[in-house]
């Protein structure tokens, strides 16, 4: 078989289903909208709606919310239509490789490995700064060198905390899906319950005359503010990964994704409400503008709650996206596109606990001991490439004779997925140019790895 013919085989679904047999299918569609709220709503509800209002919306920033979930919502539905007809662990690179051929799936697989690494380990830092804060409430301080990455200029040498907390999630995902899904869903309740006291207290400061002009930067900041807020829902996709270990998922991976989006677009719009009606959106260009709207009609006790729906919202991020990574590992080990070791799954608590050790260290090391504020960045460009595929895959799915899609199907085909391929590259054109360079750098590395390595011990291509 020559090399082109190699790379772009597809691999069959019945391959894989048969590949993921050895995980336990016990998601229910409750526990993929958990899933996807954890990954979806973390510390920017809290931050987003007052920094982009004082800059570029005002009060249409509700607006704005609404207008992002919209261009969201049609490459959620072709993830939903994905996840629908292949219910397999993955996600987009294991779609890819059905659909595209397999140098393509390992292309998107590539891409989501730095999107949900770089997510969780810039997270942990974020959740690390958060929690010493709460300590230092109490009189704690932890001692200089052990609280940020390695800068010894500034006498710092590892980030304790974060490395802490991502090895305290890997343990609880490494005891089985059925003990974490419970944990992360429990702590979601107590997220949105926080939520749902800021709106509770917070409504009844609001002043209608704080939403006049409702466009003081004009319709053009409307979508400014949409193509701003539209990075706060991405992580819905990371539900896609959980596909194998779904009951059902013809049915609920569409409830799951589709449900996260429609539950986070609500809660994002009644906090963008609450908060610009509360407080004029000129003085909302602040570190933490609802834990200061709160300051500001004297409602400290509710202020310091919000640092602990802080904390709560960045932990379940992390839940949700070391558990994707490590599904994303596995699904790469188990094609032996990378060392097979990580396609193995623990006959205990039938989970990948090699992929999930790996990713654990990486995501580790970065967030304790590397500045990622140059690197964050890349998370979107990440997402974006995974997204654009995805839509366009919608296309060749449709054809396909072998793959039985009784289950959900993108509305308007073949119009509404080739809208999301257009809205996703138009996205894709407003990252800055050295998002661009490094992601290439990434890419290339990528590459090397996979014709040096992938293609040789690949199991596809040796059939």
């Amino acid at each position: 078989m020559d090399l082109w013919k190699r790379i772009f085989k597809k691999e069959s679904l019945s391959r894989y289903l048969a590949k993921d047999k050895r995980l336990v299918k016990t998601m229910t569609a409750k526990d993929l909208i958990a899933l996807g709220i954890g990954a979806v709503i973390g510390t920017g509800i809290f931050i987003l709606p007052g920094t982009v209002a004082a800059l570029h919306s005002g009060p249409s920033i509700i607006l704005s919310f609404i207008l992002a979930a919209v261009v969201c919502s049609t490459a959620a539905m072709c993830y939903a239509e994905f996840s629908s007809a292949l219910p397999i662990a993955g996600s987009a690179y294991s779609f890819g490789n059905v659909v595209f051929g397999e140098i393509i799936g390992w292309f998107l697989g590539w891409s989501l490995i730095l999107e949900y690494m770089l997510a969780v380990a810039a997270v942990s830092t974020g959740w690390a700064a958060y929690f010493n804060s709460l300590l230092a409430g109490f009189g704690i301080h932890l001692p200089k060198a052990l609280s940020n990455y390695f800068d010894p200029t500034h006498g710092t040498y590892v980030n304790l905390v974060a490395i802490l907390i991502v090895w305290l999630i890997a343990f609880i995902l490494s005891k089985g899906v059925r003990t974490s899904i419970k944990l992360n869903n429990l702590i979601v309740i107590v997220k949105i319950a926080i939520i749902l006291l800021f709106l509770a207290v917070g409504f009844f400061y609001v002043k209608p005359t704080n939403w006049q002009p409702f466009f003081p930067f004009g319709g053009m900041g409307v979508l400014t503010g949409a193509s701003l807020v539209f990075f706060a829902y991405l992580g819905f996709d990371a539900v896609s990964a959980s596909a194998a270990e779904v009951k059902n998922p013809r049915k609920n991976m569409p409830i799951g994704i589709i449900g996260t989006l429609i539950i986070c677009t609500i809660l994002y719009t009644l906090v963008s409400i609450v908060l610009t009606g509360m407080v004029s959106y000129t003085k909302l260009n602040v570190a933490d503008p609802v834990a200061f709207a709160l300051r500001l009609v004297h409602q400290n006790w509710a202020a310091g709650i919000i640092s602990l729906g802080a904390l709560a919202g960045m932990f379940t991020m992390m839940v949700t996206m070391i558990y994707s990574s490590s599904r994303l590992i596995y699904s790469i080990g188990r094609d032996g596109l990378l060392p097979k070791a990580l396609g193995k799954v623990s006959e205990k608590h039938h989970t990948p606990n090699n992929s999930m050790l790996v990713v654990t260290i990486i995501i580790s090391f970065m967030g304790g001991f590397v500045s990622l504020d140059q690197l964050t960045s890349l998370v979107n460009i990440g997402t974006l490439i995974a997204f654009t595929f995805i839509s366009l895959g919608i296309l060749p799915l449709r054809k396909r004779q072998d793959i039985p899609n009784t289950g959900f199907k993108v509305p308007f085909y073949p119009v509404l997925p080739l809208i999301s391929v257009f809205l996703c590259l138009l996205m894709l054109s407003t990252l800055p140019v050295e998002t661009w360079i490094a992601s290439a750098i990434w890419f290339v590395i990528g590459m090397f790895i996979y014709f040096t390595y992938g293609v040789k011990h690949s199991q596809l291509t040796q059939d």
